[in-house]
């Protein structure tokens, strides 16, 4: 269970959001000179005293400051720097989120030096401007700006967000500022086989992290050095940078490194599992799968990761009944409907099949994936009627020649071949090319009587060389 940490509390009357000028450029010298005294540079120092590195910061509160976990990692005196170079030391850490990389600090500020920054749960959006203040190369108080390019949800993970400003060494652990001056996310440069990865942590994540009592930092450090949950995480982290690029194969083997580091970390197997997926190394995801299953056994995400292995391994019962045992787990995913529907339709059991189809749909009303294969385990169960409504909802979201084609057929079983004919024209019209709306338009035209029209369209599939063609000339001259 996680606890809130503070309270969201907004620094922005509604008259200066209000005053907020349209062009964000226009008012940004102004945002930057309000949020600037907020963030402060890191340094950090072993035990002889000298200096082992740098980063960013930023209060969330009087006298606690965020940064990155990695920033303070191998530290056993850590330093905040405020941008009119102040110095202060922290006094120990307060929580952990090593999955998120983030530390929060206790440090001890003289009232009035510098305001915390507001936090928004509110998840960015795509485009949306954003600033962030960091102290590269340890020059305090350095602005860069860009644009929040992607939001990403990894799933086992959460969300991610890619960011456009760029962040440079001594710039981990900056706030990405929002134009209404909320931190949105915890910036983090990552630098994973010669790539430089700019992304952000979510800002929400800072309000789930648990207090403890205070630790040192030296006390952290070595606790750290022995914790193999601690080096886990930190390959974790790199890792999921990776994923969120959907670069499954630079992403493995830091997945790979945590459940080496950690054999009984669940969510490392779970991500291992899921890139080993997507490489198609089925039988590994299976495993690591598995594993993740058995460390956390009412995870229902490591069993939909079961079904997906075991479905791409032609294991269909196995892959229903893991489905199955996700949907035990947690019956709100229409994702997992929709696999279990999958996976029965391969054992054929078209009844149960259509069953899935329908509960994904009352989840996901939207789900196109479901509406096109409940109407087609209706066609198998000669239930031609129902058939027909799930591909007209289906036109909705994917008007395309294959879904007219569903319609004309839906159509022609029930005896109205002139309404067929005319999906079936629709069909070709989309998609001139696509032979199965020929033959359906052809056949359309015989039962009409229309002979002259269905030898023009057996003309156009066998100069395709189409296999349609011949099947076709039997409807034409039995």
């Amino acid at each position: 269970m996680k606890f809130p940490l503070f309270k969201f509390i907004s620094v922005l009357s509604i008259g200066l959001i209000l005053s907020v000028p349209l062009a964000a450029q226009d008012f940004l010298p102004e945002l930057v000179k309000r949020i600037k005294p907020s963030s402060v540079a890191i340094e950090t120092f072993d035990a002889r005293g000298n200096s082992v590195s740098r980063g960013s910061g930023f209060l969330v509160a009087a006298d606690r400051v965020v940064t990155n976990r990695h920033v303070i990692e191998r530290a056993s005196r850590v330093e905040v720097h405020l941008v009119d170079g102040k110095k202060f030391p922290a006094k120990g850490i307060l929580a952990i989120d090593g999955e998120g990389d983030l530390a929060l600090l206790k440090v001890d500020l003289p009232p009035g030096l510098a305001a915390a920054l507001p936090i928004s749960r509110a998840v960015p959006q795509e485009g949306e401007s954003i600033v962030v203040v960091g102290n590269p190369f340890g020059l305090e108080g350095s602005v860069s700006n860009g644009i929040v390019s992607a939001v990403r949800e990894i799933a086992g993970y959460g969300k991610i967000i890619q960011i456009t400003a760029p962040i440079s060494p001594g710039s981990s652990g900056s706030p990405v500022v929002n134009m209404w001056g909320q931190v949105i996310g915890v910036a983090t440069l990552q630098a994973a086989e010669g790539q430089s990865l700019n992304f952000a942590v979510p800002a929400e994540r800072i309000l789930q992290m648990r207090v403890t009592d205070l630790k040192t930092v030296a006390s952290h450090a070595a606790t750290a050095q022995r914790d193999k949950r601690a080096a886990a995480e930190s390959a974790f982290s790199q890792g999921v940078v990776l994923l969120s690029r959907d670069d499954f194969a630079r992403a493995l083997p830091y997945f790979e490194k945590a459940v080496d580091a950690d054999p009984n970390y669940a969510e490392a197997w779970y991500q291992a599992g899921y890139a080993y997926g997507f490489l198609g190394r089925h039988a590994d995801a299976l495993k690591a799968s598995k594993q993740a299953a058995k460390l956390r056994p009412d995870w229902a995400e490591a069993h939909v990761n079961i079904g997906a292995s075991n479905f791409a391994l032609g294991q269909f019962k196995e892959a229903a009944d893991a489905y199955r045992q996700a949907i035990r787990i947690e019956d709100d995913s229409a994702d997992t409907q929709y696999g279990l529907g999958l996976s029965l339709e391969k054992l054929g059991r078209t009844d149960e099949e259509a069953l899935a189809y329908r509960r994904a749909l009352a989840l996901n009303p939207g789900h196109s994936g479901a509406m096109e294969r409940l109407g087609l385990a209706y066609v198998k169960l000669k239930r031609h009627a129902d058939a027909l409504a799930a591909f007209e909802q289906l036109k909705i979201y994917k008007p395309e020649a294959k879904t007219y084609n569903y319609i004309g057929e839906s159509l022609f079983e029930q005896g109205k071949t002139e309404e067929a004919s005319e999906a079936f024209n629709t069909a070709v019209n989309y998609n001139p090319d696509l032979d199965a709306a020929r033959f359906n338009l052809g056949r359309a035209y015989v039962k009409l009587g229309n002979i002259a029209m269905a030898r023009a369209q057996y003309e156009i599939l066998r100069a395709a060389r189409s296999d349609l063609a011949d099947r076709l000339l039997v409807l034409i001259d039995p």
